[in-house]
């Protein structure tokens, strides 16, 4: 460490080319950091999916109904612990930009079926005595500045008109990545009130006793509606989740691609800066090995200005992305899980380091090597 100065004032010597290079690795970091939120984003409902429940859709398409009387039976099926139901809503509050998800659940059996969101007893009592009651996710009410009590208009796409709800409960989320985005009212009051499909519903899920009775249990519950005129698929709520991301393309190999050709130009770019800086001041280090500085000393010199490079232009990159995804969901609710986790900020740091040492190592070789009196009498 007491060579740092030495390094900061060769760095100093070029103020521009330094700062260029340290920005093309904030840029590079930043990126990097974008693409790992927005991963994460497509695919966070994949890991948070529990393993010990299933989503029973129509045979031919999600958005077809399914009947309500179905719960009752699949209740029987050994293996099932409880079994609620959704139904999507698709209103608008406002103005059309404000999208958000809103379901028509089955009040009776919600808690029972994702005990991971968080409600106090008070607040679900006040939303099961109200029938124009709702339930809304912590951060939905954040964004909207809603509060219990809060009288809220949705307007029908859908189901015409305009609906409003009762704000009677917030929910939180057990886990750190949980949906706080969502917002939920009474099935009852939604099926009095509409004028189409009534007695019919969404979706169901199903909690069961345990997570290795799965395909035993979709198979049960698949068999039993054969050749009904509402026939089931069923599904884990991981494969569920992991066919609506795959739905937007491979999104793995759309980052190692864009990643993998910002990195190689990165490398690129700092190791032509190295080799420049080295042919600069070959005099110099020249120099260094007279007076008595060992090859190795020389070596990791030159390593350590490519490295130190790295790490901050790295490290003002992947901050800058971890400030950014800490503003939440820029999407308006279509992406709620958005969240650089602490894993991709080691990584990235890691990833410059990795680009510092190659980008180095051939110009700090070439220094190592280089001979007193043949470096003397370039001068």
């Amino acid at each position: 460490m007491k060579f740092f100065p030495l390094i900061l004032a060769n760095l100093f010597r070029k103020k521009l080319r330094t700062a260029l290079t340290i920005g093309s690795f904030a840029v590079a970091l930043f990126l990097f950091g974008l693409l790992v939120v927005v991963h994460g984003a497509f695919n966070q409902g994949v890991s948070m999916a529990g393993a010990d429940r299933l989503d029973v859709i129509n045979k031919v398409a999600i958005i077809q109904p399914l009947p309500v009387s179905y719960r009752e039976q699949i209740l029987r099926i050994p293996g099932v612990k409880a079994v609620t139901h959704e139904n999507w809503f698709g209103g608008v509050y406002q103005e059309e930009k404000n999208f958000f998800v809103q379901f028509a659940i089955d009040p009776e059996n919600q808690r029972k079926v994702f005990p991971e969101f968080v409600i106090s007893d008070d607040q679900w009592n006040a939303f099961l005595a109200d029938r124009e009651g709702a339930v809304v996710g912590a951060n939905l009410a954040k964004r909207f500045g809603w509060k219990l009590g809060d009288r809220i208009p949705i307007k029908g796409t859908i189901f015409p008109g305009t609906w409003d709800f009762n704000v009677r409960a917030i929910y939180t989320g057990s886990r750190d990545n949980d949906d706080l985005n969502q917002f939920w009212f009474r099935y009852d009051y939604f099926d009095e009130r509409r004028t189409i499909e009534k007695g019919l519903i969404g979706w169901y899920i199903v909690k069961l006793d345990s997570p290795e009775s799965a395909v035993s249990v979709g198979k049960a519950i698949d068999g039993m509606f054969a050749n009904s005129p509402y026939e089931t698929k069923t599904e884990t709520e991981k494969a569920l989740a992991a066919g609506f991301a795959k739905q937007f393309g491979n999104i793995s190999f759309l980052i190692l691609s864009i990643g993998g050709v910002v990195f190689f130009t990165l490398l690129l770019v700092t190791g032509n800066t190295m080799a420049i800086a080295v042919r600069e001041r070959v005099g110099e280090l020249a120099v260094l090995k007279a007076v008595g500085f060992t090859d190795r000393f020389v070596l990791f010199f030159v390593l350590g200005e490519s490295v130190l490079i790295a790490l901050v232009g790295g490290g003002i990159g992947i901050g800058v992305s971890k400030l950014w995804s800490m503003g939440g969901d820029p999407t308006n609710g279509f992406l709620p899980f958005f969240l650089l986790p602490g894993s991709a900020i080691v990584l990235g740091i890691g990833v410059a380091f990795a680009v510092g040492i190659l980008a180095g190592i051939l110009p700090a070789t070439s220094a190592m090597r280089l001979r007193v009196v043949d470096a003397l009498r370039r001068v």
